[in-house]
């Protein structure tokens, strides 16, 4: 087993990346990363301004209008593959800014950046996929046609929970379909975003056609969001700043995609194969310690295995490696930050005095510096509990217990989100009734938090609009253009 890395010698300082021009930002006011699972800072970023975002999408726009829009398929495709290629080539560089800024175990950045490569991969087949349809039913005068076309410039907002695989889950797909990007991740995690710049300029995308501004939402989350000459904004986050950014949409009306919140719902029937629901469930809390947007944070089980289930869980939460994310042993790493630190404890204590039971966890964890917090597992709860209907993003699982399936699905269905539903049961009638009834975009039965590019995933209610991945993710950034052709002379309509 390869030892545990070390944190660099120096902060990185990051720049920012517009018209294949890397600005320095040596003259900006910055903003420190501290690592979450260390407490020391790692990076910086360049805070950047309007006018920044500004120059970014005019870049974006003459390469959209100049070129890119006009590129092949096949051409497009060949960049993403070459994009693929260097992703794997810098994967240990990057899988290590990415647990440094995020707090997440090392294993997971690796197989995460892994991932991204996927994606970039099955975008390349797509970008020679596009197609249209024809009308061949008008008589012998008309034919139609239908074709598609990238809408434009995108801008692109990412989340600091998931950097690089969210990234990977928009933009190859964006550039498959043609259109140019400008991209703000978080300011807390904006080092793997920034280094892709060289990747992709390596692999002979065009000046323009991806441009990195960073930042805070407030200055640059919001020009791109309210920018006239912007097409589309995607964004990736909470579902309070998600409808901020559909309200400044308004300024050109352009189209918006959300991928927001999410309180989803594990169903567990007695009949499953209880030791593999709960590795899955343990498994989908602790996942990069339970800061996932599809997280299954809501477990309700069939009251007859409601014991045995939670007493596997807690056996297998005892036993998770919580510890340095920079050891390749650590199986769940550090909270993102002090705010968000505070914000999960503090349900924990909403969950106490609310009258649920606290089987395990519930407290912080010193681990090599940072801010950890020990997997934590309510029973007893009920529905109108805050722990049973927050997203408190971070590794809580609260548990209800039904008799019936009906009871089940309507318990499931109780929530103002829609990311994503699991349902564990070896009667497959059983499993696919119920997962059909969901009203969630990423589903799964007996299994969680799997699948890759090639399916597309969103939300439903308020979890978000909009689908990423697969050729719907490619579509989703095309308009669809219908096309009437008159065969023949014209009948005149003046004699």
């Amino acid at each position: 087993m390869s030892s545990k890395l070390s944190l660099p010698n120096e902060p990185r300082a990051n720049g920012f990346f517009v018209d294949g021009v890397w600005n320095s930002g040596s003259d900006y006011k910055r903003l420190d990363r501290v690592s979450p699972g260390h407490g020391a800072v790692v990076s910086s970023v360049t805070l950047c301004t309007a006018e920044d975002t500004d120059k970014a999408v005019a870049a974006a726009r003459t390469a959209f209008e100049g070129f890119w829009s006009e590129t092949p398929g096949a051409e497009r495709g060949r960049i993403l593959l070459k994009a693929a290629q260097g992703i794997r080539a810098q994967l240990d560089e990057m899988a290590y800014w990415e647990t440094l800024e995020t707090g997440k175990p090392i294993s997971q950045s690796k197989a995460e950046i892994e991932a991204a490569a996927d994606h970039y991969e099955a975008a390349a087949g797509m970008a020679r996929l596009i197609t249209g349809e024809t009308h061949n039913a008008y008589g012998e005068g008309m034919i139609g046609l239908v074709t598609k076309q990238p809408i434009g410039v995108v801008g692109l907002i990412t989340p600091w929970n998931f950097p690089f695989i969210v990234l990977a889950e928009r933009l190859p797909f964006i550039l498959a379909a043609g259109c140019c990007v400008v991209l703000k991740p978080s300011e807390m995690t904006s080092t793997t975003s920034l280094m892709f710049a060289d990747i992709l300029a390596e692999a002979g995308l065009p000046n323009g056609v991806y441009n990195v501004v960073t930042g805070v939402g407030p200055e640059v989350g919001e020009a791109l969001s309210n920018h006239v000459d912007v097409d589309m904004i995607s964004f990736t986050g909470s579902t309070a700043v998600g409808e901020r950014v559909l309200e400044a949409s308004k300024s050109n009306l352009k189209k918006v995609g959300l991928e927001l919140g999410g309180k989803n719902p594990q169903i567990v029937f007695a009949d499953a194969n209880l030791d593999d629901a709960a590795d899955g469930i343990v498994f989908g809390m602790c996942f990069n310690a339970g800061q996932c947007c599809v997280s299954g944070s809501r477990l309700i089980v069939e009251a007859s295995a409601a014991d045995a289930l939670k007493a596997k869980i807690l056996d297998k939460l005892s036993k998770v490696k919580l510890g340095d994310p920079l050891d390749p042993e650590t199986q769940m790493g550090a909270i993102v930050s002090p705010q968000h630190f505070n914000k999960i404890l503090g349900y924990v204590e909403k969950g106490t005095a609310e009258g649920a039971n606290l089987e395990i966890g519930g407290t912080s964890a010193e681990v090599s510096g940072g801010e950890f917090i020990l997997p934590t597992v309510f029973s007893g709860v009920e529905a109108d509990m805050a722990v049973a209907r927050d997203e408190i993003f971070g590794p809580v699982l609260s548990i209800m217990t039904f008799e019936t399936a009906d009871e089940a699905i309507n318990m499931a269905l109780d929530t103002e989100y829609g990311l994503a539903a699991s349902v564990w049961s070896k009667n497959i009638d059983k499993a696919i009734g119920v997962i059909r009834k969901m009203r969630a975009g990423r589903c799964w039965v007996n299994t969680t938090i799997v699948g890759g590019p090639e399916q597309p995933m969103g939300g439903f209610k308020r979890s978000g609009t909009g689908r990423e991945c697969g050729m719907m993710g490619v579509e989703e950034y095309m308009e669809t253009k219908s096309i009437h052709v008159v065969l023949g002379d014209r009948e005149h309509w003046v004699n």
